[in-house]
């Protein structure tokens, strides 16, 4: 028999219908749809032909139900998201703030900017522009120099023109700094039109010689949620 006409196949007998025997191939061919409306089982998926597997149409939604676990040993692509825009930036200028005042840090010297979002000449600050939570960090190295007494040093992320986190060291009259390097880090949620800084407080009892010295960053990425 050559072909075989119907609209309907079912198991002589029980549940279980069996197409071919072990060993035998069969194949549906070109231009030809399978449609199957309940489960499908099998240990295996590979394409018909070349390369590429293609699992839904655009608009589909492929469920991963609860408990399952998808175990990738390939690379994957467009998949999973990634943590941009991302930036760093390091202090790569000597600052000499004024005593106790609040004064943006000036990290100018680019790390890596995944996006083109950190001004690093002018305002010096993030401006991510894609709606979402950000992990922002910051460090300084505030420097007394052996001469002035040093009080305490604040850092402070700005979010939008205003204090939104900050660190604090006090030294509580003990003067017995040189220098602190703190970290301060936080996670901020942005709209696309938000913005962070990175600004410094110095507070010196005596002396006028205190001053942020080269090496601290300012840095974020978004976080995939």
């Amino acid at each position: 028999m050559s072909k075989l006409e119907t609209n309907q196949v079912d198991p002589a007998s029980g549940t279980t219908l069996t197409l071919g025997t072990s060993g035998d191939t069969v194949t549906v061919p070109t231009g030809v749809g399978l449609t199957a409306t309940d489960e499908v089982k099998s240990n295996k998926l590979s394409p018909a032909t070349g390369t590429a597997l293609q699992i839904g149409d655009s608009g589909d939604t492929i469920t991963i139900p609860s408990g399952a676990t998808i175990v990738n040993s390939g690379t994957q692509t467009g998949f999973g998201g990634t943590n941009t825009p991302a930036f760093e930036a390091t202090q790569n200028t000597t600052m000499n703030p004024s005593d106790s005042t609040w004064t943006k840090g000036t990290y100018g010297a680019e790390t890596y900017d995944t996006d083109g979002k950190y001004d690093n000449s002018t305002n010096y600050r993030f401006t991510p522009t894609v709606a979402g939570t950000y992990f922002i960090y910051q460090s300084a190295i505030f420097d007394a120099q052996g001469i002035d007494k040093f009080h305490s040093c604040y850092l402070g992320i700005y979010k939008n023109g205003s204090l939104y986190r900050q660190a604090y060291f006090d030294q509580y009259d003990n003067y017995l700094a040189y220098a602190k390097t703190p970290f301060l880090g936080t996670v901020v949620v942005m709209d696309d039109d938000d913005y962070v800084e990175g600004w410094l407080n110095f507070n010196i009892i005596t002396g006028s010689n205190q001053r942020i010295n080269t090496g601290g960053v300012f840095g974020g990425y978004r976080i995939i949620t």
